[in-house]
Order: C-alpha cells, then structure tokens, then sequence
C-alpha cells in the first residue's frame, strides 16, 4: 500500500498546531504588509493581521513559490511514496496552477487536487483526503475522489463594510459610497471557484437571514440526497470578531441541528479582501468514499 502525505495551504484554515494532530502538512500563505513579507501562522498572528488592517497598512496577497513548494514536496517524499496537495480554489489563486506545473516534474508522485474549496470547505476537504489516505486510496485515486466531489459544498458570507471590497477593485467608490449610506451588507457566495455578489442586505440582522434561507435552500434542493440522510458537515467561519461569530454560530446550529458542525476564522487571504466583522455559513456534502 502506498504511503500517502496530504499537504494544504493555510486558507484551509488549519493552523500548524492543528496540522500536527491532524497528521497532515499546511503551507503558510505569504503576505506583504507595508512592504515586509509575512507568513500566516508563522510570523503573523489573526491578531496582528487585524490591527494592521485596522490602521489601514498596505496588505497584498502572495502565494508559496516555486521553490518554495519544491521544498516541500521533496521534504514529504522523503518518508512517504506519494503527496496529495489541497490548495485554495483555483478562481481565487493561482497557487493551484503553479502547483501542477511544479507536479509535473515528479512522475506522478504529487497529485494538486483542484476541487475549488476555500477556508473550512477545505478543511474538510484535507480530512476528507486524510481518511481516503488511511483506507488505501492512492494519491491519484484520492484527487479524482475530491474532484468529483468539487461541486458538493457551498459558501455564503456577509461583510460589515465594502470599504475592502473597494480597496481591491471589486466595486466602484460610488458603488461603496451608496451602499454604505444606504448600510447595505452585501451577501457573497462561493459556489464553485469564484467569489460572486447573492444579494444585498438593509443590515446585518437581514443579511444573516438571508444566508440561512439561502443554506436551507442548498440543503432542500442541491443537497437534497445527503441532507436526507444527515450527511452534511455544517460550517461557520468568520474575520476577527469571534464573539458575534459564537452567537451566529448558535443560530446557525439551532437552525440546523440535525448536522455535524465546526467554527474557524476566515483564512487571511479572504479576509483581506472582505475585511473585519465578517460571518460565513457553509456546508460541505460527505465524501461516501471517505466514510
């Protein structure tokens, strides 16, 4: 049997203390703040990340280079026969092209899994491959196994300010400035590789009862069959203010009890672009072949 080394990124959500316990590898995600290169979870703390943001320095996204994710494959490969790479969703980075381009040159050995999750979709996305690896799945099998599941998750995330979505060019200053005397909070969605505008909100309080009808549709209609059979992981993440996301986080369970469920901060590399105060409900459908 093949001895198999899941690998992500940090935008998994999974911090290097919890990769240890998890038994997989995470890559931290770089950053460049005011012109100094940051590695989340490593030199950076959510923390620091937010009072930097929140003193408006000048914060771009990287991601992991060449040689970087060389590094890495060759450290795995010393004690295992292959490695399975779970980057963040390929319309959101480029990490995912650049990862396969690397593959390329190791016959096979390294599989980049492009199953276009993001923060604790691919968190569950790395268990899903964990367990696949314990039960003999090679690390081909374990990439064409995600894939086809790549479809089977769903994310809704509402912002407290568009002032990042602004910064970034996602929206125009006037489009801002409306939105924002008007105290509209826009609800995002990822339903598949890309970020995309779902609706606009008169407030928070509105914005999260949109993204519960908009999860309760998701379970009725596209996740009918697991949601039958109880068979979704139910998820909330969030940018920096934990003790609002542990309220919504109870709406979001007694809303749907019937489900597992987990709570982990936003990954750094969306946070940026959304900003603090940000909550998310997500679901990811199980893997049967994982179970």
């Amino acid at each position: 049997m093949s001895k198999v080394a899941i690998l992500t990124d940090s935008n998994s959500g999974i911090t290097q203390a919890q990769s240890k316990d998890m038994g997989v590898t995470v890559i931290p995600m770089p950053f460049f703040i005011d012109g100094v290169e940051y590695l989340e979870d490593i030199n950076l703390t959510q923390e620091e990340f937010y009072e930097k943001l929140k003193n408006d320095a000048d914060i771009s996204t990287s991601q992991p280079s060449i040689g970087t994710l060389q590094d890495y494959f060759d450290e795995l490969l010393k004690d295992n026969d292959e490695v399975v790479f779970i980057p963040m969703s390929s319309g959101l980075s480029g990490t995912c092209q650049t990862a396969t381009m690397v593959a390329g040159d190791y016959d096979g050995k390294v599989q980049v899994v492009n199953n276009q999750r993001i923060s604790v979709t691919m968190r569950q996305s790395v268990m899903d491959a964990k367990a696949l690896a314990d039960k003999g799945k090679n690390a081909e099998e374990i990439k064409d196994i995600l894939e086809a599941h790549k479809m089977d998750s769903s994310i809704y995330i509402t912002l407290e300010t568009l002032k990042y979505l602004k910064k970034g060019g996602r929206i125009t200053p006037a489009a801002a400035a409306i939105g924002t005397m008007l105290k509209l909070n826009p609800v995002l969605q990822i339903q598949g590789e890309k970020l995309d505008a779902f609706a606009k909100a008169r407030g928070k309080s509105s914005a999260k009862k949109i993204m519960l009808k908009a999860m309760k549709d998701d379970c009725d209609n596209r996740f009918k069959d697991y949601a039958q059979q109880g068979k979704l992981h139910m998820e909330v993440a969030y940018t920096g203010n934990e003790e609002e996301a542990r309220e919504w986080a109870e709406a979001v369970k007694e809303a749907f009890p019937q489900y597992d469920f987990h709570m982990d901060p936003l990954s750094l590399s969306v946070a940026c672009h959304i900003g603090y105060g940000s909550l998310a409900i997500a679901v990811s459908a199980y893997v049967p072949e994982a179970e």
